[in-house]
């Protein structure tokens, strides 16, 4: 690998290095390409992930399958109710000295790794799922009042199990709106589950190979993260932005009262209490400039940025009651606001 291409590579390497890394996780994991391909979009732009799934639907496997990929460092933390902050973050250990004297030492804990897996989050308490908040958007850790800084690149992806929900603590509203997307493995189809249980029963388990070479695998991640925020975005594309996640907020939220609205519709109105945050813009962009790459281009259209609404949003939009009680999903809010014909006119 030459210095130069680890420095600065182009849309083509950016390309091949995705493709490959799909193809490399998709030896293991039946299914799910779109959401492999949102998982690897919001590594390389910088941003975390919330996966959501039934049991079974290979969650823990996904993330082992890209920490073997990327030959990154890998963790993984099983979040349970008597779950402290320390056993993430680490903490002070006293230590004996040649001298006979005791002193202080800090014992790293599991979230210095370049891959954390925190499965099943939502069954820790709020004080420990608020540990996490800090790394995810300052890289580093505070224990005793010292900082401790993680080496990038630092990802992490949490899994939610939305089926046994006795016993857990929904995440607050802040803490999801740190993370860059929240993807959904759906349960997979009679074709993909007889695949899944050939490859899981038989003599022969599938292999990874790795995308980059154990010392050169952080730099080149991070040199492609760099590459990611070099794709230009117009002023225009910035706009559509902007008013797609405006066109979430209700016309009677204290956030958009008195203020006229293009976008507005009564679905929105009816069912949304609060829309997306300023933070899903700025996802809505990211995410564009990974997709600009994947199709070869170094400027950010349209339909990049639709293409990860989706789950750059649906973690972000509030539904009230009345949403509830007629089942109506965020996805579905989401798809109107795309097929809005103001958002089309531009």
């Amino acid at each position: 690998m030459r210095p130069e291409l680890v420095e600065t590579p182009s849309v083509a390497d950016f390309a091949r290095v995705f493709r490959r890394l799909q193809g490399e996780i998709h030896k293991v994991i039946v299914g799910h390409q779109r959401a492999v391909e949102d998982l690897l979009i919001a590594l390389f732009a910088g941003g975390h992930v919330l996966i959501e799934g039934v049991p079974g639907t290979g969650k823990t496997m996904l993330v082992k399958t890209l920490g073997r990929a990327l030959n990154l460092s890998f963790n993984r933390v099983q979040f349970t109710v008597d779950l402290m902050p320390a056993d993430i973050t680490g903490t002070r250990m006293i230590d004996m000295t040649d001298g006979g004297r005791r002193e202080f030492s800090f014992s790293p804990g599991p979230i210095f790794t370049h891959i954390l897996l925190a499965d099943e989050i939502n069954r820790s308490t709020p004080k420990t799922q608020s540990a996490l908040l800090e790394a995810m958007a300052e890289l580093q850790v505070t224990v005793a009042g010292q900082t401790h800084m993680l080496k990038p690149p630092f990802f992490v992806m949490a899994t939610l199990n939305p089926v046994e929900m006795e016993g857990t603590y929904p995440l607050p509203e802040a803490q999801l709106d740190r993370f860059f997307f929240k993807v959904r493995l759906e349960y997979p189809d009679e074709g993909e589950l007889t695949t899944i249980i050939s490859a899981t029963t038989g003599p022969v388990e599938p292999t990874v190979e790795p995308v980059f070479g154990a010392e050169e695998a952080a730099e080149r991640v991070e040199a492609l993260k760099r590459l990611v925020r070099q794709v230009i975005v117009s002023s225009d594309a910035e706009r559509h932005a902007a008013r797609m996640v405006g066109a979430t907020q209700p016309s009677n939220s204290k956030f958009t009262r008195g203020r006229a609205g293009s976008l507005r519709d009564e679905f929105i109105d009816r069912y949304i209490a609060f829309g997306s945050s300023p933070r899903g813009g700025q996802t809505l962009i990211l995410g564009a400039k990974v997709a600009a790459l994947l199709d070869g281009r170094a400027n950010v259209a349209y339909e990049d940025i639709e293409r990860v609404a989706l789950s750059a949003l649906n973690h972000r939009i509030m539904l009230n009651y009345a949403a509830q009680a007629d089942a109506i999903e965020t996805e579905h809010l989401i798809k109107r606001v795309l097929d809005a014909p103001a958002l089309r006119r531009g």
